[in-house]
Order: structure tokens, then sequence, then C-alpha cells
């Protein structure tokens, strides 16, 4: 958040840091789930309020993190009229198919209350959405297939499946990657890392 407020690229950032010998910083995304580091710090903060004031405001940013890649896909369609969006990934992190606490889940939700367009998801470790999405204009679809359909690609799950994905497929597209999986890709394609 602080490398899209000083227009820092992040992923060229953590790269060229990543050369120190003893540093392997951590891929930042759209936020943090699961059912144990989004919930557990949390007793915490409830348990010792005045010394866990790190641990509150790390959660706090976290817990803001959907609602700040919510702001960046706004942006990116502010000049499309009914803009198609497909979501890529559900699940808390890559390569299962686990989707408590999910930061993408959350985005999804929030997406399909704020465009009239079906938003496609594409999660290749689930064969059906949870009922609180099926409730909503929320369609999971293959990877190809909601890509194709789509306006907007967002990476939200950088899955090994999602390394795959032909470049060529993503021309023409706006792309939110919060995950810079395709921060190198072909300069052809608009991209906009956050």
């Amino acid at each position: 958040m602080i490398c899209d407020k000083l227009n820092i690229n992040v992923w060229e950032l953590i790269n060229l840091a990543n050369h120190h010998p003893r540093v392997n910083i951590l891929q930042p995304g759209p936020g943090v789930g699961g059912h144990c580091i989004a919930i557990d710090p949390w007793f915490i903060v409830d348990s010792a309020p005045e010394t866990a004031k790190l641990t509150r405001t790390a959660r706090l940013v976290n817990n803001s993190k959907p609602y700040f890649v919510i702001e960046k896909i706004k942006e990116a369609t502010k000049d499309l009229q009914n803009p198609t969006i497909a979501c890529l990934g559900l699940s808390f992190k890559a390569n299962i198919d686990d989707l408590r606490e999910s930061p993408a889940v959350k985005i999804v939700k929030e997406l399909s209350t704020i465009y009239d367009q079906t938003i496609y998801v594409a999660e290749p470790h689930i064969e059906e959405l949870p009922k609180d999405l099926l409730e909503l204009n929320v369609k999971l679809a293959k990877t190809e297939d909601a890509i194709g359909k789509a306006d907007v690609v967002v990476l939200l799950v950088d899955h090994d499946y999602f390394k795959i994905v032909d470049k060529e497929t993503l021309l023409n597209k706006i792309i939110v990657d919060t995950r810079g999986l395709f921060s190198e890709s072909n300069n052809k394609i608009l991209i906009r890392n956050y």
C-alpha cells in the first residue's frame, strides 16, 4: 500500500531486496485469510490490549486490504461501461481449496454489489461455489472461459495453475494483479499491480 502511494513497483522492490543473502521478503496480497492467522491474533489483542498495539494495527491493516483492492479495481474500471470482471482464485492461499476467512471471497462478494455484470470466478481447487456466493451475481468458470469473457482480470490467489495461463489470452485486458504473477508479462498488456 505504501509502494502504491509512492508509485513504486512493489514486485521490483521486493525482487531487489531479496538479492541480499539474508533477506526473503514475503509477497503482499489482497489480505490475510484462513482459520488461524486472520483470527487468532485477536485473542492476543483481547488479552493484553495495551501491550498488543502492534498486533492490533497489523490485523486492522490486513483486514482493510480487500477494500484497498476493491478501490483499485474501481479505479481500473472507471472508464469502462458495464465491465465484465474475472477473478482468479478464491482460497485464502495458493494451491488449496480452503476458503475460510479468504480475502478473495470478500472481494468477490463486494464486487457483485458494485457491478451489474456477472462476476466470473476461476478457482481450480473447488467444484462449486459456496452458498453465500451462489446467491449473488457470481459464476464459477474455467480459467480460460473466465478470462475470455472478461474486460478486467483480477488475480487474487497465485495458484500454480494460473502461472501457466497463456499470456496471449490477457492481451487487451485490464489486469489487476494482487500477487505479482503477471507483472513481468508482455508489455502490450495494460498491467496494474496492486
